[in-house]
This record gives structure tokens, C-alpha cells and sequence, in this order.
């Protein structure tokens, strides 16, 4: 998918050198990796010995997480290259599973207001399974969104629910937004 854009996949780790003044920051629980998206701006900012990374949808400082590094890089590709607008997006909207309050990593709205696209997002280290899969399915059966999205960063994977005949199929990639006039 994004590989074929010839996009260099170091570029963001090349950005959060640079953007401190060069010099290697050593964060204590995470190390960011290269990931297999395009590369970003982040803003990033160092406040007592942690890293804070700018989430322009939630519009305050996160801590720098391996999730958050992933999610981050999502939020800027959805709206960048596939045209969603930020304002339609919602970050870690809550719901209930099970008598559990659970938490979905990104939600996409289109401008009727219904939800279009669910994400789930992983660590860059931790493996794409069966039991992500799982997760983001529990999660849609209250959702009931047609497109869902599970990343590591890495591995990007998409699918789409039909469910009038309660199927699914996976797909190459995320249709892009599109405006209506």
C-alpha cells in the first residue's frame, strides 16, 4: 500500500532526531521505530525527562507511547493522504463491553454523522493476531461501522462488514474521504 508511494519509512524517526536539535533523545520506555507510513510532523516536547507528542485532534500534549507513535502517525495519514477531516475524527471514544468500559483507538465520521471507520492500534513490537481481530470485532458489534482498520505500524490491515448478510472481506486499503458538494 504505502510502500508503493516510494516513501522513505525512516523519515519520522530522521524528524524526531532533528527536531531535537539533532541529538538522540533516550526515552525511557520507548524507543520510536521507523514505521511503514509516511512520514510526519510531529510536535513533539520534552517535559521533565518525558516525551510528549502533540494530538492536534484532542488539541493538548500525550505522552510519547509506542500506541500513541502509532495512532499519531494514523491521524496525520487519514487526513493528509486519504482526506478525512480531523473534525470528523474521534480518538479513543468511549463504550461498554460486557458491563466493561472499553475504549476504541480512533472512530471516522462522515459529515451525516454516522461512524464509517473503527481502527484498533498496536504497539510497532506487538504482533497483529486473531485476538486483535477479536478485539476490534467485539467492539463493532456496538459500533456497527462498515470499515475497520487494525495497525502495529507496520502491518496494516483493513476489512469490510456487509452486515445485512453478516459477512466481511479484507480489503487492499481505506476508501478516501469524500466530500460531498
Amino acid at each position: 500500500m504505502m510502500k508503493d508511494k516510494g516513501i522513505a519509512v525512516n523519515s519520522s524517526l530522521s524528524f524526531l532526531i532533528s527536531s531535537f536539535g539533532g541529538n538522540f533523545v533516550s526515552l525511557p520506555m520507548f524507543s520510536p521505530i521507523a514505521l511503514n507510513l509516511p512520514p510526519i510532523a510531529l510536535k513533539l516536547s520534552r517535559i521533565n525527562n518525558k516525551i510528549y507528542v502533540f494530538d492536534v485532534l484532542r488539541k493538548k500534549n500525550l505522552v510519547l507511547t509506542p500506541e500513541e507513535w502509532v495512532r499519531q502517525h494514523w491521524v496525520h495519514f487519514l487526513h493528509d493522504y486519504k482526506d478525512y477531516p480531523k473534525s470528523l475524527m474521534k480518538i479513543e471514544g468511549g463504550l461498554v463491553v460486557n458491563d466493561m468500559q472499553k475504549r476504541s483507538d480512533l472512530v471516522i465520521y462522515n459529515a451525516q454523522g454516522e461512524k464509517i471507520i473503527l481502527a484498533e492500534f498496536k504497539a510497532p513490537h506487538v504482533k497483529i493476531t486473531s485476538k486483535t481481530f477479536e478485539q476490534i470485532s467485539t467492539y463493532n458489534t456496538k459500533h456497527r461501522i462498515p470499515y475497520l482498520l487494525v495497525s502495529n505500524g507496520i502491518e496494516h490491515h483493513f476489512c469490510k462488514i456487509d452486515f445485512d448478510n453478516g459477512t466481511f472481506e479484507f480489503i487492499e486499503d481505506i476508501p478516501n474521504y469524500i466530500r460531498e458538494t
